[in-house]
């Protein structure tokens, strides 16, 4: 009992009493933080799907036949693609 009484009587430093203010003073800072961390996420898909949009549909390179990946070997009469081919 006597540890008891020692606490009771001891002095409370003063950082205490500051305490719970400065605690939700960080925790209102975080919360409009991270409210504004969503809207700059938001702002950022909507312009690189709009500008993803805007220069896929407006841009529209003339298409052009693939050359083949090897031009110095004819290609394989048993290669899937004219086995399957229906000519």
């Amino acid at each position: 009992m006597d540890e008891l009484r020692i606490l009771n009587e001891a002095k409370v430093p003063s950082a205490l009493d500051t305490l719970d203010e400065r605690v939700l003073v960080a925790l209102s800072a975080r919360l409009r933080e991270a409210s504004a961390m969503r809207r700059m996420m938001a702002l950022a898909a909507f312009v690189s799907l709009g500008g993803g949009f805007f220069v896929g549909s407006a841009i529209v390179p003339p298409a052009v036949a693939a050359s083949p990946i090897t031009p110095l070997i004819p290609a394989s009469p048993l290669a899937p693609s004219t086995l399957l081919d229906s000519r």
